[in-house]
């Protein structure tokens, strides 16, 4: 990838790094989206395959599209996340690898911050796979 693609594909710090970003392909905007549910627990503009899975440090947590929008909307673990910030992201073919930092707490006192690495599986459009690797910091 070309520094200034991987710069294209950089967020700010301190923003969910979901933003629609003109030079995005279509797996990276789709993997932005996720992301920005993360945050904004508004699951709409996710795209998953209907037998869409989830592992998160080895263990599955997501095993059906519907149920993955469902808890980005409204299931508890996602409740406490305030921010995800210092964004990468990177493709490779039908796998989009994002790296980032996200801060989670509550009402409003953030409470830690773990360093997130996931891949997305999207051969079509749609997300078939998230594979979540997670390293407290």
């Amino acid at each position: 990838m070309s520094a200034a693609l991987a710069a294209s594909l950089t967020a700010a710090p301190g923003i969910a790094g979901a933003q629609p970003n003109p030079s995005d392909t279509e797996r990276v905007a789709t993997a932005r989206a996720y992301l920005d549910a993360l945050v904004s627990h508004d699951a709409s503009a996710v795209h998953f395959a209907p037998d869409a899975t989830r592992v998160e440090a080895g263990l599955q947590t997501g095993y059906s599209g519907p149920q993955l929008s469902r808890d980005l909307e409204t299931g508890i673990q996602y409740r406490v996340i305030q921010q995800i910030r210092d964004l990468q992201i990177s493709e490779a073919g039908d796998v989009v690898t994002t790296r980032y930092l996200l801060d989670s707490g509550v009402a409003g006192i953030r409470l830690t911050t773990v360093q997130i690495t996931e891949t997305f599986e999207i051969p079509d459009g749609t997300i078939h796979t998230i594979v979540a690797d997670i390293v407290p910091v």
